[in-house]
């Protein structure tokens, strides 16, 4: 699956039900193997205007699944602790 795919998808987090958006750009490895989703941040204004490619780096470790219309993410508490 190619990343013109998967930003066709919405990103939602399982612990909450909060919808991310969808996906913004994708983070490779050097063997351009996926390790991260980058959604739209939707903190403050900066996250209304659709110019600024800010936003929160999901490790591909925190994917639980992809289905049809929706990417399933598993990001809790201590995850945006760590931010």
């Amino acid at each position: 699956m190619g990343f013109s795919e998967l930003r066709e998808k919405e990103v939602i987090n399982i612990c909450d039900g909060k919808r991310y958006g969808h996906p913004i750009d994708i983070e490779l490895n050097d063997q351009a193997c996926a390790v991260a989703l980058v959604v739209p941040s939707q903190t403050g204004w900066k996250g209304m205007l659709r110019s600024v490619r800010e936003g929160i780096v999901i490790p591909w470790s925190y994917v639980r699944r992809i289905g049809d219309d929706v990417i399933l993410v598993e990001l809790n508490a201590s995850f945006f602790q760590n931010c």
